[in-house]
């Protein structure tokens, strides 16, 4: 050991040009295993078997409990039913995950092998190389013991498959399916355009050109279930403008009354209500996303992420000169983030 007079003294632990690196550090290898309780006792790794299956049967019977608190517990419009199933439920989704994963993890610890093992890496190209990956993985089943431990894999695939099937009937109990949901609304033939939310029948007449009216279903208000539900379908916005700006396609020509027009207040992207009307421009502006809709060429999309227009409510008058809906929207309203016929 020697010092060069800069502070450093030569103490080895920096290698000098010319020494390899193999001569500095070596392999310290892979220590030594160290055996487990049920390595060397079978009655030990039959026990540790048998808790495994135990909490895999819990998850079972978590996957049960869920079901049994979303189809069985009848809620009666009280807090303390609602309480009783969000509690049943989340120990049921708990117990369910929870049993899997703590059985899992008993399981590498307690009954696979834990012996450390080095190779070196190599890429597999061949049919041999093939053939040897085919191999490792079996090798690796047969050290996971699945296939000599019937109780453990049984239990296991009771487990893994019924534990989707409470988040499928959470996200199924989200609503109705959108294409059933969303296909019908309230109008029918001859239902009155009221204002939203007094109720009040709109006439013709009192729509002037550039006015623009936000616009519900007669008889809406009176509904006393499902009201916002039918609400948040069927809202409507109503505006006139020259007839002569308007451009009707085929089959439409008489969806509208002398520049009246009635268009889905539900923006087709994500469903937020579209509540901005331009008069010079005659453009309908989603606040949500900047979707913008063209009103004299049918609500064509010309700017923002929506990709179809607003479905158009075709409407006419009444004898009495008010304004009515010839019949429902021809399309489903609202977004279009999924598959429509």
């Amino acid at each position: 050991m020697g010092d060069h007079g800069d502070g450093h003294s030569e103490q080895g632990a920096v290698a000098k040009a010319g020494q390899s690196v193999a001569e500095k550090f070596q392999d310290p290898g892979i220590p030594p295993h160290r055996p487990r309780l049920a390595d060397k006792d079978p009655r030990a790794a039959k026990r540790a078997e048998r808790q495994v299956a135990i909490l895999f049967g819990i998850s079972v019977l978590g996957t049960l409990l869920f079901f049994w608190a979303y189809f069985g517990v009848r809620l009666d419009q009280t807090v303390a039913t609602l309480r009783l199933q969000n509690l049943l439920l989340g120990l049921g989704t708990g117990f369910a995950m929870l049993g899997i994963g703590t059985g899992i993890v008993h399981w590498a610890k307690a009954l696979m092998p834990d012996h450390e093992v080095s190779e070196e890496r190599h890429e597999i190209r061949s049919e041999a190389d093939r053939v040897a990956a085919v191999k490792i993985v079996d090798e690796i089943l047969d050290e996971t013991g699945i296939k000599r431990r019937p109780l453990i894999r049984n239990t296991l695939i009771g487990a893994v498959a019924l534990a989707p099937l409470p988040a499928i009937a959470m996200f199924r109990d989200l609503g109705p399916l959108p294409a059933n949901a969303l296909s019908h609304t309230m109008w029918k033939e001859g239902t009155r355009l009221v204002h939203d939310p007094t109720g009040t029948p709109i006439k013709a007449s009192d729509v002037t050109i550039g006015s623009a009216f936000h616009v519900i279903p007669d008889g809406l208000n009176e509904m006393t279930e499902g009201k916002l539900e039918a609400k948040a379908k069927a809202v409507v916005l109503l505006m006139r403008l020259n007839p002569e700006l308007l451009h009707p396609s085929a089959g439409r020509e008489d969806w509208s009354h002398d520049g009246i027009v009635a268009y889905s207040k539900i923006c087709t992207h994500v469903g937020c209500p579209v509540a901005l009307y331009e008069q010079q421009t005659h453009h309908l502006l989603c606040p949500c996303h900047q979707s913008t809709f063209d009103l004299t060429q049918e609500c064509k999309v010309i700017f923002g992420p929506a990709n179809r227009p607003l479905p158009q409510l075709p409407i006419k008058i009444d004898s009495e000169g008010y304004l009515v809906a010839q019949s429902d929207f021809h399309e489903p309203v609202g977004p279009s983030f999924w598959e429509r016929s």
